[in-house]
């Protein structure tokens, strides 16, 4: 009988517009993490890699500031996060995860240089993120400035240019922008090239948006506007620098800005002004309008990725990401905070939406979606991060990945003043 009562309340969730935890926490005030961890069975993943260097990645762990959240568990997620980097590395050279995720075709995903950058230098490791920035641009753009990959996104060019900002900002410029800036540029230039033909046409870029559903090519809003935020934030970087781009700091921010401008004008062709019929489409071109947004895969994916990426990227006026926040709300985007995809979990890009929900000042559903992600993505005891799980009790439905496994380390940085 407990069998069959488990099965159905699997199905309940299945089926639920509402994340099911959401009401009780929040109806007790700010998040509590102790009780969150508590609600439902964790997932049992193991380690992938031998505790003891996991152990000793962390004894050797030196950061600024202290890693001190006000919550041990959250504290040692942190720092398992951070351990992991170097035991998922081979040398410095990336690795996306274990198993399945540990080939060396996957190794030039920009999403594991991106989230690993930002990760070292929220808790000043600059020495390592240097290293390994420095051997990414080395080793995975080809010389036209196209990103070296077998199925590139567009978002992620913007994504790399704001990462090397970021690295600029947090690190200084010593031991890698020197050598890197002319990849840089050839990036930028890129993307320079891809707006040049693409305003024929109305402006926006077309490309794919995640790499399981790369023939779907389509004028993506989340997408360009990260070649826009790409563009103004290498004008930061050549400006902080001094260094001198092939395209002006001024041309490229002006460039950036009309880039945006012209992806917001379209988005409002498609976006209805009637704040009742809740969906949104993340593209141009015509999409059918799901009953959830885990009820097709074109919904799935725009859930799980295309909609925290148009948040990340700060395209959006306050009204209308409060509207994509909604949406993920109250129509099956979420369990316990952690994103839905299909009938299951997928959060490596949950840091993108956990960035925008922090930029609207939504620190509760911050705390519950971070706290979410430590309960139910992260494996218990072991504080494995799989980059897909299923519904509690949660079982690996995709291997380890070390993207989901920052994102704690990430964001967290944000609940520490020091």
């Amino acid at each position: 009988m407990k069998e069959l009562s488990t099965i159905w309340r699997w199905r309940d969730w299945l089926n639920a517009s509402e994340d099911p935890a959401r009401a009780v926490i929040l109806g007790k005030g700010t998040p509590n993490l102790d009780n969150i961890l508590g609600m439902y069975p964790r997932p049992i993943v193991e380690s992938p890699f031998d505790p003891k260097v996991i152990m000793a990645n962390i004894e050797r762990l030196e950061t600024t500031p202290a890693i001190d959240t006000g919550h041990p568990y959250l504290d040692q997620s942190i720092k398992m996060g951070l351990a992991f980097i170097d035991a998922t590395y081979q040398g410095d050279r990336p690795k996306y995860g274990t198993d399945s995720y540990g080939h060396n075709g996957i190794d030039p995903f920009p999403p594991i240089i991106i989230s690993t950058i930002d990760a070292l230098t929220q808790w000043g490791i600059h020495h390592r993120a240097i290293q390994l920035f420095r051997y990414w641009l080395n080793n995975m753009v080809h010389p036209d400035g196209r990103l070296i990959y077998r199925a590139v996104c567009l978002s992620e060019y913007g994504q790399i240019l704001h990462t090397a900002a970021l690295l600029l900002e947090r690190s200084g410029a010593k031991g890698w922008l020197e050598e890197g800036f002319i990849v840089l540029d050839h990036i930028a230039e890129y993307i320079l090239r891809e707006r040049r033909s693409a305003e024929t046409t109305g402006g926006l870029v077309a490309g794919p948006a995640d790499e399981d559903v790369y023939g779907q090519v389509g004028h993506y809003f989340h997408s360009n506007g990260w070649l826009a935020k790409g563009l103004e934030r290498y004008a930061d970087l050549c400006e902080l620098s001094g260094a001198s781009p092939t395209t002006s700091p001024n041309d490229l921010r002006k460039i950036g800005q009309a880039l945006r401008a012209d992806t917001l004008s379209a988005l409002f062709t498609i976006w209805p002004t009637d704040s009742e019929d809740w969906w949104l489409s993340p593209r141009i071109e015509p999409t059918e309008k799901p009953t959830s947004l885990t009820s097709t895969l074109f919904s799935s994916y725009a859930n799980y990725r295309y909609f925290p990426e148009i948040l990340s990227c700060d395209l959006l006026p306050d009204d209308l990401a409060e509207r994509v926040v909604e949406m993920r709300l109250h129509h099956g985007g979420q369990f316990c905070g952690v994103t839905r995809i299909w009938d299951h979990l997928d959060d490596w890009p949950l840091a993108d939406y956990l960035y925008g929900l922090w930029k609207l000042g939504r620190k509760d559903e911050f705390l519950l979606c971070l706290y979410g992600h430590l309960a139910y993505s992260q494996a218990e005891g072991t504080f494995t991060a799989c980059e897909q799980v299923t519904l509690p009790q949660g079982r690996s439905v995709a291997p380890y990945c070390l993207p989901c496994q920052l994102t704690a380390a990430r964001v967290a940085r944000l609940l520490v003043t020091s």
